[in-house]
């Protein structure tokens, strides 16, 4: 174990009772959530946790109640998981769980709401539009590439793992960006393009004792991040430490901002992109149950600083409280 890493891993396991790990779910992300949680599980189980699988989709929440089950570890991705409505069953269960309470859970993984609230406490985030579907007519639609310039992000602001996405490099393709995410969502959020690299930036903890892990710049094929270069193929680069030490520390402070703005603990992850033009970060999202796959950025993240993913998911698990904690 490395001498720098920043949490503390001498956690009594037998402490630990009885887990669940919550992973499948019914959400647009249940394949991934499948390849988090199984890895979460053997990780888990590998050094000594008491750990069983738990998929919502197959038995009640109040089965872990009745089988007695002492925390949950939360692997699920997406609505019913990522959203708040799972963390308020845990805690009308009494069930103490990894990540964000209710409220932070909720707004973080509402894309529009989570913008609004750093722009309101100017914090940088791409322009952006929050349309719903009844005011998406072809006429409006047409109107977009005028007020945020070419190309324009697409997106269903209630899913992730770049589910339902699009980068439309011009008009005749908004159209069908905007069929494509209605398909998820019934409100879209359409953002403005920051032509430079695409950053993500992991944070462990919670408050003042929160801590931010190293930046990862993420170089994906054609510059296209999309779901098959996140889980299907080894062809993305990885890089750490591409970036000046006062700027990546800069960005950090700023990710740590917008962590504690939004109430998180426990975990969390932000992506952000880099205007090349100037080095100024953007805030995309925050993300507050993030990936645990082979390919997953913080695991990577926590591997730079000497945390091993074993390591990484019994610590997450010692964090596992309620909101009434």
């Amino acid at each position: 174990m490395s001498a720098n890493t920043p949490i503390n891993l001498d956690i009594d396991v037998a402490a630990l009772g009885r887990v669940a790990v919550l992973f499948g779910g019914r959400s647009a992300e249940r394949p991934v959530s499948l390849m988090s949680g199984n890895g979460v599980l053997a990780a888990l189980t590998s050094v000594g946790v008491d750990a069983h699988a738990f998929d919502p989709a197959e038995q009640p929440l109040q089965a872990l109640k009745d089988q007695g089950f002492d925390r949950a570890f939360i692997a699920l991705h997406g609505r019913g998981g990522e959203d708040g409505t799972l963390q308020g069953a845990l805690e009308w269960l009494g069930v103490p769980y990894t990540g964000s309470g209710v409220t932070a859970s909720g707004v973080a993984m509402d894309k529009t709401m989570t913008k609004r609230l750093w722009a309101n406490e100017g914090l940088p985030t791409p322009q952006y539009l929050a349309l719903s579907r009844a005011e998406l007519t072809r006429e409006r639609v047409r109107t977009i590439p005028d007020e945020l310039g070419l190309p324009v992000v697409v997106k269903p602001p209630h899913e992730g793992s770049s589910i339902g996405i699009t980068k439309a490099a011009g008009y005749s393709e908004m159209q069908g960006a905007v069929e494509l995410a209605l398909g998820f969502d019934d409100e879209l959020l359409f953002e403005q393009c920051i032509d430079g690299p695409e950053l993500t930036c992991a944070v462990l903890g919670e408050g003042a004792a929160a801590v931010a892990m190293p930046l990862i710049e993420i170089r994906a094929e054609a510059g296209n991040y999309d779901f098959a270069n996140k889980y299907e193929t080894d062809t993305t680069q990885y890089v750490f430490g591409s970036l000046p030490a006062a700027l990546e520390a800069e960005i950090q402070q700023l990710v740590l901002k917008a962590y504690r703005l939004l109430g998180c603990r426990g975990w969390g992850r932000a992506d952000l992109m880099l205007r090349k033009a100037d080095m100024k970060p953007f805030l995309l999202e925050m993300n507050t149950s993030p990936g645990m796959t082979s390919h997953s950025l913080v695991p990577k993240a926590a591997q730079a600083v000497g945390i091993d993913y074993p390591q990484l998911c019994l610590w997450l698990l010692s964090q596992a409280r309620l909101d009434r904690q």
